[in-house]
């Protein structure tokens, strides 16, 4: 056995407790909901999500050990670049050159074991210039996204 998949297994040990602790459900408003089956697309919101939880689980690190559950809820999202569906339903879109101010806004509730709420937050960001073009299509939400989930975290951390 070599000492990367030695180290590679601790690890996954390590974390594994975390990751089994923390549960991190993330909806959408209504609104957001027709936004994504009408002009981004389903898939657009998994990535969403999941950037959402990933950015949660990084900011709270050891901290989360008082945290059971957290409900987040993604209230509106732009995207920076047009998403796949965008360039399909719109031919005179262009993935490098069509860029927007995008951003996301949020809403969460952290709980304890008990099901006490423990801290809650609604957080948005949006780009305020169109000269600071994302890479991506979704660069200022996932911006957004990390802003959100450090902010949070302080929250739940404070006495």
């Amino acid at each position: 056995m070599s000492i990367k998949s030695i180290l590679v297994g601790v690890t996954a040990l390590a974390l594994a407790p975390l990751a089994s602790a923390l549960e991190i459900k993330v909806s959408y408003s209504e609104a957001f909901q027709e936004k994504l089956a009408e002009d981004y697309g389903e898939r657009e919101g998994e990535l969403l999500s999941a950037r959402v939880q990933r950015s949660l689980e990084r900011a709270l690190g050891a901290n989360a050990g008082q945290v059971a559950r957290i409900d987040v809820v993604i209230e509106k999202a732009k995207p920076s670049k047009p998403t796949f569906k965008q360039l399909g339903d719109e031919p005179g879109l262009d993935f490098g050159l069509s860029v927007s101010a995008g951003g996301m806004g949020l809403a969460a509730v952290a709980y304890d074991a008990s099901g006490a709420k423990i801290a809650e937050l609604d957080y948005d960001w949006f780009e305020t210039d169109i000269r600071n073009p994302g890479l991506t299509t979704w660069s200022d939400a996932n911006r957004a996204s990390d802003r959100f989930a450090r902010k949070f975290a302080r929250k739940i951390a404070a006495p």
